[in-house]
C-alpha cells in the first residue's frame, strides 16, 4: 500500500473487505492498495443494492458465508464517498 494510507489500513492489505460508500453500492474484494484518493480492490464484487431486494447486511452475510462473486478485476473507490472499511472475516453471523 502507498505512504499515504493509515496504519489501520495497513493491517487490512491482502485481505478481503467489505466496503460501505455513500451511495447504493457496497463493494466486497481483497484490499490490493490505496492512495490519497482512491482505495484499490482486486477480484471485486461491486454490487448495486437498487438491482435487488436485499439489504446491505444480509448481502455482506451471504459474502461472508458462501464467499464472494467477484465482476471486477480491479475497482478504484473514490475514498471521499467510504463510510466504513471492514474485513468480511469480521461480519458477524
Amino acid at each position: 500500500m502507498s505512504d499515504s494510507s493509515s496504519p489501520l489500513l495497513e493491517e487490512f492489505a491482502g485481505q478481503v473487505v467489505v466496503v460501505d460508500v455513500v451511495g447504493p453500492y457496497v463493494f466486497l474484494g481483497t484490499l490490493a492498495g490505496s492512495d490519497h484518493k482512491y482505495l484499490i480492490l482486486t477480484d471485486a464484487d461491486a454490487h448495486d443494492l437498487r438491482d435487488t431486494t436485499t439489504t446491505r447486511d444480509l448481502y455482506t452475510l451471504d459474502a461472508r458465508r458462501h464467499g464472494i462473486n467477484p465482476n471486477r478485476r480491479r475497482v478504484l473507490i473514490d475514498r471521499t464517498q467510504i463510510v466504513s472499511v471492514a474485513l468480511l472475516a469480521d461480519v458477524v453471523e
